[in-house]
């Protein structure tokens, strides 16, 4: 029997909008994915220890404050001290499409903007997870 995948949805920082990561959360549960959103206004650590703890394949980052190319950078930066590189991250949200090639430079897979399908993001968690 194949695994499920497992998604941990998260919002770092002081952003306190969530409609987006609440959307994008139901679309992959939606799709046969177990999601577990980690709600609003966490710290990359918190999101590594979530990501860790509930032994995700996939952690997709919700931001809108604009701190994206310090906050996404740290959660790949800590999930590859943990020796938890092999966790797919992605990042959805406004941001600039000058930042998206630093972010993947960074380690973050893929990112998703404003006006993305959700088919997208799911056809793309789905073909780039590493089974574990």
């Amino acid at each position: 029997m194949e695994r499920t995948i497992r998604v941990l949805v998260a919002k770092p920082g002081l952003d306190g909008h969530d409609r987006g990561a609440k959307v994008i959360a139901r679309a992959l549960r939606d799709a046969g994915m177990e999601v577990i959103y980690t709600g609003l206004r966490q710290t990359p650590q918190q999101i590594v220890n979530a990501a860790i703890q509930e032994d995700v394949d996939c952690v997709a980052v919700s931001i809108l404050s604009g701190a994206h190319n310090t906050l996404l950078p740290k959660i790949v930066e800590l999930l590859r001290a943990e020796d938890a590189d092999d966790i797919l991250v992605v990042g959805g949200g406004v941001i600039p499409g000058e930042d998206i090639p630093f972010l993947k430079e960074k380690g973050i897979s893929e990112i998703f903007t404003p006006g993305t399908l959700t088919d997208t993001t799911i056809e793309y968690i789905r073909s780039n997870i590493k089974r574990r």
